[in-house]
Parts: structure tokens; sequence; C-alpha cells
């Protein structure tokens, strides 16, 4: 055991465990963090960033291809997939060393290693040093989680991928099935739909990205069709038979019919795995199929353990995950004796969520069916892009923005966005949420002209019938 315990240990270094290390040593507590791979976790080494990143490249790509639609000419666009992956993973290293510099001016110890709860409040770290027996007053668990394999096909990097090897693809394949359509399965299909790679998204349910608003999920299909994607919704894929040249795909559609289509490559976005197995976990705290469960400030059911991230009960979101850590950090602060700080419940219904598909999808709070299910009487605005002068001008006038409140208070429920640059946009929703806002405040709110942010406030205009612009 060290000879000087810490009082935070914290189990992981994705966005959620690095920023709970960050915040505890800003509140003066003695801090180490444990990471098995790389600083910054999944997110940052191969989520969020280097995704993001591969996106930015197939929208370049799309606009020059485009070139005309703005007065321009370009010719002879190619696409150089090499040069692609390379910017991704340029990009997700600068990130990580950033993360590197910011355990060291912190002055967070780090401790790399494979490591395991021997109680609550210790764990072993096997790495590079050997092995070393650590204490901390407090554990924060931040394993986070993996890409779920299909059960009768598990990804082998070179014809059936996940996330992870569709940022690094050996080739571009030639014509790609997307299993699953929530955020992940729907990014990787616009990429590389605009790659020019022949994509067919399959989803089970009866229509895709379906956490979101039903407007925005007819919506979107309806776009990416427009781009040239099949998308099959209410179908299951019942089998895959892969081979040294491809994969021949049972799919079984919405009828019941089954019919098998041949494809280069398979990725298999139907879920995640949290990382929470044969670390200690299982005979200390409460799990629910995996996930650690927390309370809204990320204690367990266990004095001294503490779990924030993909490895607790969702959305699984990266902004999530840091906003837990922020509040993990200081919860246990104030256990340790700290008056000053006043952490806040995490509130799940204001967390935003974004796809960065093309076009873009945002959301903040209820759906509108959720809204009504929850026993809401509710106004609904609308107001479309094609409405909006500067959307008009960006030659990107498809999409609309939606906002549901309730009818008797003006409490806005929840915010919808399908269009250019809503991931951007959302934000303004959120803040207002987190206010308290109604729609009063949100009508009495300047927002500048020309941007595609005066759609939001007509969108909440539209709701009590007094929209200017459409």
């Amino acid at each position: 055991m060290t000879d000087t315990p810490y009082d935070v240990i914290v189990l992981g270094s994705g966005p959620g465990g690095y920023v709970a290390a960050i915040r505890c040593a800003q509140l003066g507590l003695k801090t180490a963090i444990v990471e098995r791979e790389n600083l910054g976790g999944i997110c940052l080494n191969w989520g969020c960033i280097p995704t993001k990143a591969m996106l930015r490249s197939a929208e370049i790509f799309h606009y020059m291809q485009n070139a005309k639609d703005y007065g321009l000419v370009a010719k002879e666009i190619e696409a150089d997939l090499d040069a692609i992956v390379k910017r991704s993973r340029g990009v997700a290293k600068q990130l990580n060393q950033g993360v590197g510099h910011l355990m060291k001016k912190n002055k967070i110890t780090v401790h790399m290693g494979e490591g395991t709860l021997t109680g609550p409040t210790s764990l072993t770290v096997k790495g590079d040093k050997g092995e070393e027996q650590l204490s901390a007053k407090h554990v924060v668990v931040a394993t986070g989680a993996r890409a779920r394999d299909l059960p009768f096909a598990p990804a082998d990097g070179k014809r059936i991928w996940t996330y992870r090897h569709a940022m690094v693809p050996p080739e571009m394949p030639s014509k790609l099935l997307v299993i699953g359509s929530g955020a992940i399965g729907i990014e990787f299909a616009s990429f590389y739909n605009d790659m020019g790679v022949d994509v067919t998204v399959v989803e089970m349910l009866d229509r895709i990205v379906p956490a979101e608003d039903a407007d925005v999920s007819a919506f979107l299909e309806k776009a990416m069709k427009k781009q040239g994607l099949s998308i099959l919704t209410g179908a299951g894929v019942e089998a895959l038979d892969v081979s040294a040249t491809g994969v021949s795909a049972s799919i079984k559609d919405k009828a019941g019919q089954v019919e098998t289509s041949e494809f280069s490559h398979v990725i298999s976005a139907i879920g995640i795995v949290p990382n929470t197995e044969d670390i200690g976990l299982e005979a200390l705290t409460e799990m629910d199929r995996g996930f650690i469960q927390i309370d809204p400030y990320g204690r367990t059911k266990t004095a001294g353990l503490w779990a924030i991230g993909d490895c607790t009960p969702g959305p699984w979101l990266a902004h999530k995950a840091s906003h837990e850590g922020v509040t993990c950090a200081e919860a246990i602060a104030q256990e340790l004796g700290n008056t000053e700080v006043h952490p806040h419940a995490m509130d799940r219904n204001s967390i935003p969520g974004c796809t960065y598909c093309h076009p873009q999808v945002a959301s903040v709070g209820l759906t509108e069916a959720q809204a009504k299910e929850a026993g809401h009487a509710v106004k609904v605005g609308n107001f479309p892009f094609i409405g909006n002068g500067k959307a008009i001008a960006l030659g990107e006038a498809e999409g609309f923005i939606k906002t549901v409140f309730d009818e008797a208070t003006g409490e806005l429920l929840g915010a919808h966005m399908v269009g250019a640059e809503v991931t951007e946009l959302i934000q303004g929703y959120t803040v207002g949420k987190t206010l308290e806002t109604t729609e009063v405040e949100l009508m009495q709110t300047v927002f500048p002209h020309p941007t595609l942010s005066e759609m939001m406030h007509e969108s909440v205009l539209d709701a009590y019938g007094r929209a200017l612009h459409f």
C-alpha cells in the first residue's frame, strides 16, 4: 500500500475520468488517475473527436463536389482515404498530449496500467512498473464502455467492423452495410456515403435515430435517401456469412421476408457494453446488466465508491460523463469537509444529444410524444430552414427546428433540430432549460441577424401563433 494514500483515485481517464480528476485537484484533493491504454479514453482517442475530424473531411469533400452551386469551379476532386485517416489520428494524438499536460498542470499522479479494485477504496495496478497497491479515501470508477458485438458474427476488423475499425479502415468499402441507426451508426453511414460508398442501413425499430423526435427521424430518413443511402427500418440482420472477399447478409424486412444481399464490409453499431467486468466490482456494489447503479451525484451503494460516465446508466455521452465528473468531484470534496462547494444533482432531462451526420441532428429534453405521455398538454412550434436568410445564403436550406412547451406554464419541455450546424445551436435551448425558462423569456430574447439562431426564436413564436417569417 502507498505510504500516503490519496484523497481520490479515478479509474479511467476518459472525458468523465480526467475531468473528475482535474476538478478534485482544483478543490485541493490529492488525486491520482489510473489508465490502462490512452489518456483521454475512447472519446478523445477513438470516438467523438477523431470521428468528427473524419466527418469534417467528408463535409469538405461534399462541398467541393458541389462547388458549382456556389459559383465555383473545382475539377478532378478525389478523396484520399489514407490522408483522411492520418489527419483524424493526428487530431486525436494532439488532444491526447493535451490531457497529459493537464494532468501535470494540476499535479495529478498518473498510474498507467490495468486497475483492479481490491475493496471500495483500494486497488491494484499492473503496468510497466510492475504491480502497485493504491488506496484512497474515495475511488471513482470511470471505465467507460465498448462496442457490443453481434452474437452470431463478432467483429474481426477485416470484414466486420466496430466504430474503432471504421475509423482506420484498411480499404474503402465498395458496398457497406451498417447495422443500427443510433448516433454512431448513422454518422458512419453518412461519412461513407459522402465518400461515394454504396451504403445500406438496417434498423430494427420503425424509424432511424429512434431516440429522437419522430418528425426529426422522418426528415432525416428522407434526406439521407435523397443522398443515395438505402434505409431499411423494422428490419433485422438474421445472419452474416463472412468470406475473404465480402459478407453475405440475410436481412428480414418488416413484412417478415428474408433476402440475402452481398456487401464488401459491415459496421456493427448495435449498442455498447460497460467495461465493468473483471475489475472487482461485482462483490462491491449494485449493478444492472453490467452498469453501475448510482445516485444523481455519482454515489454507489457502497461508501467511498463512486461511478460516472458510460459504465453507469445513460445517456452514454461524453458531455454527460464530464458533467458527472464535476458533480462527483464536488460531492466528494463536500464529504471531505469542504463547505464552499455546492454540488447540484444531475438532471438527465437537460442533457443535449448531437449527431454529426449530414444533415446534423440535435435535441434536448422531451420529444412531443414523450411530453404527451408524461401528461402534458403541449404547444408545439416549427420553423423550417427555408424561411431563414442565413440558411439560404449558406446553401443549406433543408431542415427545421421544433420546440415543445407545456401549455399551462410555458415551460420549455424540449427542442429538436435537424439541419446545418444544429449541434452548435442546441446549447441555446439547453441553457434555457437549465434556467427553467418559459416562452416569455425566449420571445423577449434578441437574436442576431442574419444567423441560423433566428430560427430558434421563430420556432418559439410559432408555438404561440406568432411566427414572423413563415
